[in-house]
């Protein structure tokens, strides 16, 4: 894995679009979840939000692994 991106001579970590594209997705399931009224079912919405996020990041950066 590179550790670097260049990017219009710019610079930047690998790990960079990975966390877009999770935050995309993210955003994208966390709508689908409110308006299903998922989080009426959860114990604490907030920790579920963020545990949610580190999951699809996580796997995001495995998969990016070689």
């Amino acid at each position: 894995m590179p550790r670097e991106i260049s990017f219009f001579s710019l610079l930047i970590p690998s790990l960079l679009p990975v966390l877009i594209g999770s935050a995309l997705l993210f955003i994208a399931l966390d709508l689908g979840f409110s308006r299903l009224g998922m989080y009426r079912h959860v114990w604490h919405p907030a920790l579920f939000r963020a545990s949610l996020f580190t999951v699809i990041f996580a796997l995001a950066g495995l998969w990016l692994r070689p």
